[in-house]
This record gives structure tokens, sequence and C-alpha cells, in this order.
């Protein structure tokens, strides 16, 4: 079941790249790099869209993910990497909303279909070494597969909001890969696995459904006692 769990969570991740085909902003071409935008920060590419939306994707199921293992973790260093989670999604959520609208992007408010059920799923499961393990496994194994997407697209954008953006992903997501592996759970051979061998899921079970017109956007708040903090500077 920890195996089916981690493999889902990984491809929900990398499934949030498509969503701005899905919301029919823009037919997405097989060139990412394809310019969709002139903007007084540099060109916008389809890639740089696509990462702004899987930042904000990320962010719907791993926030409240780091809610539920503050509530159900057993072990100490679960507890901490729960607080890294919702602390550090916090603050790159607040980023992405700034530079959305900068950018014409999209947000999406509700995260996947899939999402919604792996966390609702981590929910109902009993608290113990196994909630802690496969919470751990997990969270490594989504981060671990992002970081790669992240030095792309920092090395490759000319939009200065989007390597900002990048920059406190970057830092964000190697903050949580360190804190998962300090809790001594980590499998590292079933982390690479399913990192370079993800299973496949419709694409419309991976995919956020777009904000409805008028819909209030959500917000993830940032915890009292946060020390991340948002890095825009437009």
């Amino acid at each position: 079941m920890g195996t089916l769990f981690v493999g889902g969570a990984l491809t929900l991740t990398l499934g949030a790249l498509a969503y701005p085909s899905m919301l029919g902003l823009d037919t997405v071409s097989s060139a990412q790099d394809r310019v969709i935008a002139q903007t007084q920060w540099g060109p916008l590419t389809e890639q740089d869209r696509a990462f702004v939306v899987s930042v904000r994707a990320a962010g719907l199921w791993e926030y409240p993910l780091g809610q539920i293992g503050l509530k159900k973790g057993t072990a100490p260093e679960v507890k901490t990497a729960s607080e890294h989670l919702v602390d550090g999604h916090g603050a790159l959520d607040a980023s992405c909303r700034k530079i959305a609208p900068l950018l014409n992007i999209t947000l999406p408010n509700v995260a996947s279909p899939q999402q919604v059920a792996f966390v609702n799923q981590i929910d109902s499961s009993p608290t113990g070494n196994a909630f802690d393990s496969n919470f751990a496994n997990i969270l490594r194994i989504t981060h671990g597969s992002i970081f790669n997407t992240i030095a792309k697209i920092r090395s490759t954008t000319k939009n200065s909001l989007i390597r900002q953006l990048a920059d406190q992903a970057n830092n964000t997501v190697l903050d949580h890969i360190t804190v998962m592996e300090k809790t001594g759970l980590v499998n590292f051979d079933q982390a690479l696995f399913q990192q370079t061998t993800p299973p496949k899921l419709p694409q419309s079970d991976m995919t956020p459904p777009p904000p409805q017109p008028g819909e209030p956007m959500v917000v993830l708040t940032p915890p009292p006692t946060a020390t991340a903090t948002p890095t825009i500077t437009p």
C-alpha cells in the first residue's frame, strides 16, 4: 500500500505541469520554450507558465498534508518536517499569487482528484510508524522528482520573476528534502526507483480543475511562527 501511495504522489506532482493546457489558455506545443507572452520582466514561455502552476498545485496538497502530519505524526522529526511543509508552501503560495496576475497566469484553487483522494486516504490512515514512514517517503520522492525541474527552469528562463520564484522554490524543496531525510525513514532505493519510473495515470485524474468564474482564490496561510518568506520583487 505504501508503494502505491508513493507512486501516485510522484505522478500527481508531475502531472500538474500539464495544467495550463487544460485551462484553455493556449495550446501547449511540443516546444516548451515557445514564447507565449512578452512582459516587462522578460519573455514568458510555456514551461515558465507551467512552472508557476506546478508550484501552486504542489502547495494545494502538500500544505494540507503538512497540517495532517502535525496532528497525526508520531516521531518528532515528522512533526518538524510537517512544520517545514506548511511554512515553505505558505511562502511559495504567496509568491505564486503575487506574480500570477502580473504574468496573466491562471492558478488552480483545488488539487487534482487524485491528489485530493491521496490526501484523504493519508488522513484516514492510523497514526504510528506506518503513517510516519509513508509520509516521509512520499514527500521525499515528490520533492526529489521536482528538484531537477526547478534547476532547468532557473537555468533557462529569461523572465526575472520566474527566476526569483525558481530561487525560492529551490531553497524550499531542498529544505523539505533535507527534513524528510532527517526522519531516518526514507528508503533511498525505493525513492530513486519511484522518481525514475512513475506510473501512468489518466490526465484528467492528474489535472486540478480550473477555478470557477468569480471564485475567491484559496490562500495557503503561513503559520504564526513562519520563518520562510516570499522573495518576489517585481
